[in-house]
C-alpha cells in the first residue's frame, strides 16, 4: 500500500469506518479487526456483532434473548462461541470393551453418570435458540427456556430418554401457535403429484439443499453457548408410510468422556416436513413443519438419559469447534464409519456365538445317539 492510500484512511473519519465495518458479515468483520488497529478498535463495538448475529440468527432480536446474551458476556463472545461448529476427532479413540457386551455388568457411575457433579447443573440454566432458513429466508425462530420435565432431582426426566421436541415446548414465543410452512413463495419448485416427486425427486433435492439449522444452547450459569447442529442436513428420506413425510437430519458428535462407556455421542436434530397441498391443476406445493426435536444417542443407537444428557451438554459448551465445514463434516462420517463397523463386530461376534451354540447342540445330539445305539 502506497503512502498516499495510507495518508488517505487516516483522513477518514472514525465514523465513516464503522459505517464500513457495518456493513461486513462476521467472518469479513473478524478478518477487517486484523487489518490495522484502527479497524481492531472500532470492531470491538458491540452494537456491530449485535446486527452480525440479528442477520444470522433472527431469534437474537428478542428482548429476553438480547438480555441473555448481554448476561453471558455480550454479542461479540456468543458470535464467538456459536459460529464455529462443533468438531470431535476423538472418535477413532473408543474401543470395544467388554463390558459394552455385557450392560448388566456396567457400574451405577456407568450408567447413570456422576451423580455429584449433576448436582451442579440446573435444566433452568440451558437455553434453546433456534432458527431454520430456506434459501437464506428465515422461516422459524423459536427459543426454549429451560429443559421440559425436567424439574426436581428425583423426576423420571433423569432416568427416561431424553428427547426435547422444540414444536410442543415453545410456548414463550409470541408465535408459537402458528404453523410454519414452505410453498412455492418461498422457492419451492412446484409439484403436480407425489408421483412424479417420487421419479424425479426435484422437490427433496431442493429441500436438502436449501434448509439451514441452528439449534444453540445456552447455559446462563456458566456463560458458555454452543451450536449443536451442523448448518447444512447430513442426511434424511422419505418417510415411507406415506410418501408425503419428508425427514431431515442435523446433528454433531459431542464427547462424553467420563460419562458414558462409549466416551462419545451423537447429538441428532430432526426436521419433518409433511406435503399438505400438491393435487390439482394450478394448485402450488405447500409443506407444513410438523417436528423439530432434539435427542442423544451413545454408539449403539440407544438414547442416552436425561441425567447423562445434562452432563453431556455441559460438556459441549466447552468443546473443540472449527470454522472449517468440511471439517465438521469430516468428524461426522467419521463418528458413521465407526459405528457402522462397531455394529458389523457386534453382527460377527453374535453370528460366531450362534455358530457355536448350533454345533454344541449336533455335538450333544450325535454324543446322546451315540451312547444310545
Amino acid at each position: 500500500m502506497s503512502m498516499v492510500a495510507i495518508e488517505s484512511m487516516a483522513s477518514l473519519s472514525t465514523d465513516v469506518f464503522y459505517d464500513i465495518l457495518r456493513r461486513l458479515d462476521g467472518p469479513s468483520l473478524a478478518a477487517a479487526a486484523c487489518a490495522c488497529a484502527t479497524f481492531c478498535s472500532i470492531s470491538r463495538e458491540e452494537r456491530l456483532w449485535e446486527n452480525v448475529c440479528s442477520s444470522m440468527w433472527p431469534s437474537t432480536n428478542r428482548e429476553d434473548v438480547k438480555s441473555l446474551i448481554s448476561l453471558i458476556g455480550g454479542f461479540r463472545k456468543f458470535y464467538a462461541d456459536c459460529f464455529p461448529l462443533i468438531v470431535n476427532k476423538e472418535v477413532t479413540e473408543y474401543q470395544w470393551n467388554g463390558y459394552l457386551e455385557n450392560p448388566e455388568e456396567w457400574t451405577e457411575a456407568e450408567y447413570y453418570g456422576d451423580t455429584v457433579e449433576l448436582e451442579s447443573i440446573s435444566p433452568l440454566d440451558f437455553v434453546s435458540i433456534v432458527d431454520i432458513r430456506y434459501k437464506d429466508k428465515t422461516i422459524c425462530s423459536k427459543v426454549l427456556w429451560g429443559i421440559p420435565n425436567a424439574n426436581g432431582s428425583n423426576s423420571w426426566f433423569h432416568n427416561c430418554p431424553f428427547r426435547i421436541d422444540l414444536l410442543n415446548y415453545a410456548a414463550r414465543d409470541d408465535d408459537s401457535e402458528s404453523e410454519v410452512t414452505l410453498s412455492v413463495s418461498d422457492g419451492l419448485p412446484p409439484i403436480t403429484s407425489m408421483e412424479k416427486e417420487r421419479k424425479d425427486g426435484k422437490l427433496w433435492k431442493e429441500l436438502r439443499d436449501g434448509l439451514r439449522l441452528s439449534w444453540i444452547v445456552v447455559n446462563r450459569k456458566v456463560k458458555q453457548a454452543a451450536n449443536l447442529a451442523s448448518w447444512s442436513p447430513l442426511g434424511g428420506q422419505r418417510h415411507w408410510p406415506t410418501d408425503k413425510d419428508f425427514v431431515i437430519r442435523f446433528g454433531s458428535v459431542l464427547p462424553a468422556k467420563d460419562i458414558l462407556p462409549c466416551q462419545v455421542v451423537e447429538c441428532i436434530l430432526i426436521m419433518k416436513f409433511r406435503v399438505v397441498n400438491t393435487e390439482g391443476e394450478g394448485v402450488e406445493t405447500t409443506l407444513k413443519l410438523t417436528e423439530l426435536s432434539m435427542q442423544l444417542e451413545d454408539m449403539e443407537g440407544a438414547h442416552v438419559n436425561g441425567r447423562n444428557s445434562l452432563l453431556i451438554l455441559k460438556e459441549a459448551l466447552s468443546c473443540r469447534r472449527s470454522k472449517n465445514y468440511s471439517e465438521v463434516l469430516e468428524s461426522c462420517h467419521l463418528y458413521s464409519k465407526v459405528q457402522s463397523e462397531l455394529k458389523e463386530e457386534k453382527m460377527r461376534n453374535e453370528s460366531r456365538i450362534d455358530r457355536l451354540c448350533i454345533l454344541s447342540g449336533i455335538a450333544a445330539f450325535v454324543t446322546f445317539w451315540y451312547y444310545i445305539l
